[in-house]
């Protein structure tokens, strides 16, 4: 039959819809039916099987399996570092121009704290320019050299690999929302939602993906390549 399932469009689209080549393989009477947004998703009212993504509300009788935990960076293009300089840390982010996110349900501008492996912590203080409510579209902003925009690690990696956006504080992250499968609860779960998740589990670490949700990887050339 038909499953229904709600994703985050850019996590959707490079890390699962790839997948499902493998999955159809093993259960061709299961016909994934994809649907991609950013907002909130209300997997009962709006009929989905399952949902992959974060922040998503329980409700009742729903529950949630983690992936894997999701950091964020603060980034920007070599054209605006070469233009307005390296911040020296968090606190010199105060000089630097922001592109800030709002959020697609409430509206709010997301406020960032930004955390250190060793412990320390410091607030996101940036001049916005932009608001946008897309975080790829807060990726184009950064790659036109607008300012600094703090986006979570599956969005900046393309970017951080090609050179296109760096890195402008390294060791220093904010601990975004935890990727996760959203479905009712096992014992109300039809047997195509439950294949389904166990696939995904399986194939996530399978491929290790874990690894880039929550580490920076390097351009080329820094790799020595």
């Amino acid at each position: 039959g038909t499953l229904k399932i709600a994703m985050a469009p850019l996590v959707g689209r490079t890390y699962f819809v790839p997948m499902l080549e493998a999955f159809l393989q093993r259960y061709p009477a299961i016909v994934p039916d994809l649907h991609f947004a950013n907002g909130q998703v209300d997997l009962v009212k709006d009929g989905f099987d399952v949902a992959i993504g974060g922040g998503v509300d329980l409700n009742e009788g729903m529950v949630a399996r983690e992936l894997t935990a999701v950091r964020s960076i603060a980034l920007a293009s070599p054209a605006y570092l070469a233009r307005c300089g390296w911040p020296l840390d968090p606190d010199d982010l105060a000089r630097h121009d922001g592109i800030a996110r709002r959020a697609v349900g409430s509206g709010r501008l997301l406020s960032w704290t930004l955390r250190h492996d060793d412990g320390r912590q410091a607030p996101v203080d940036l001049r916005t320019v932009v608001v946008c409510d897309d975080p790829e579209a807060m990726a184009q902003a950064a790659l036109a050299g607008i300012g600094v925009a703090l986006l979570p690690l599956p969005h900046a990696q393309p970017f951080l690999r090609r050179g296109t956006l760096v890195d402008i504080l390294p060791g220093w992250f904010v601990e975004w929302r935890a990727l996760c499968l959203y479905c009712a609860s096992r014992r109300l779960l039809p047997a195509k939602t439950r294949v389904f998740i166990d696939f995904i589990v399986e194939r996530f670490h399978e491929q290790g993906l874990a690894r880039q949700f929550i580490t920076p990887e390097r351009a080329a050339e820094e790799r020595g390549e």
